[in-house]
């Protein structure tokens, strides 16, 4: 487990992360980390697991690609979420007292992809429920604004219940499958249509920064790629001191139910185990 310096996670950062729902942290990650984290994207890629989709390929070839769940499998990730800083930054802007990882999700875009994440929530989609949640969004490689993840500011508070994205219907894989019309969710609201109507914020993010939000903030975007542009995103999910096991009957993306099941897990059980790891507990806690 490694330490965190002060500085890279300030009294302002926490009050940010609090209120806004995403906090961007500048060059809180070493360059050691980045040029690891790509050689394990090189790898990913050429060799991905079943899990890996093709979210988007255009008639120019352009293409968006994701994979998920590969950290044990991954010699650079691995070391990444076991060592690496994301734990303990994520506890410290959750206020968390302990945190488990939960899983990555791995973004490449080639040069000039113009397709565009639809804004949605990620908590939804999760095997798990609970307001202490972080995903971060780590690019690996220099990202404009124009092309960076996007953020509606504040709506991690928002009590709405929405019907959210069925990305499935994306992929086209069946595994995918999520259902949100079946209950009493609201509609989505249209973000993109009527861009003015929202608090958006977004980024110019150099390797070496991340983007930290909750799992319940509304967010999308992430395309519109110059012609000289790819796009590399490596992803981590972070779980704090309120999660709980939860399986949804509307369907999960990733669905971890199967592997959850397998280790002993059950609805309402804290998260744990080698598949979800402990990676951080306060200090103060750690002696006791």
């Amino acid at each position: 487990m490694s330490s965190v310096r002060s500085e890279l996670v300030s009294d302002d950062d926490i009050e940010t992360f609090s209120r806004d729902g995403v906090v961007c942290l500048q060059q809180v990650i070493g360059p050691e980390w980045i040029e690891s984290l790509r050689a394990g994207v090189a790898s990913n890629m050429a060799n991905p697991s079943p899990r890996a989709r093709l979210w988007n390929r255009d008639a120019q070839g352009r293409e968006s690609r994701y994979d998920s769940q590969v950290w044990q499998d991954i010699p650079e990730y691995r070391r990444f979420v076991l060592e690496g800083p994301m734990a303990e930054i994520t506890g410290r802007l959750m206020g968390s007292s302990a945190v488990n990882f939960f899983f990555d999700a791995i973004f490449t875009r080639t040069p000039g992809n113009q397709f565009r994440t639809p804004f949605h929530q990620d908590e939804p989609y999760w095997s798990v429920e609970g307001f202490d949640t972080c995903s971060s969004w780590m690019p690996l490689v220099s990202v404009e604004r124009c092309s960076a993840l996007e953020f509606v500011r504040g709506s991690h508070r928002w009590t709405e219940r929405y019907q959210q994205t069925n990305f499935g219907a994306m992929t086209g894989d069946e595994r995918d499958q999520v259902d949100f019309t079946s209950d009493d969710r609201v509609p989505f609201p249209d973000i993109e249509g009527d861009r003015d109507s929202f608090d958006i914020v977004s980024w110019d993010m150099e390797p070496g920064d991340v983007a930290i939000f909750n799992a319940r903030m509304i967010h999308g975007g992430s395309g519109n790629l110059a012609p000289d542009r790819d796009l590399q995103v490596f992803n981590t999910q972070w779980l704090g001191d309120d999660v709980r096991v939860r399986f949804r009957e509307e369907g999960m993306d990733p669905d971890h139910s199967q592997v959850m099941r397998s280790v002993g897990l059950a609805p309402g059980d804290r998260i744990g185990t080698d598949l979800y790891p402990q990676v951080w507990k306060r200090p103060e806690l750690a002696a006791h």
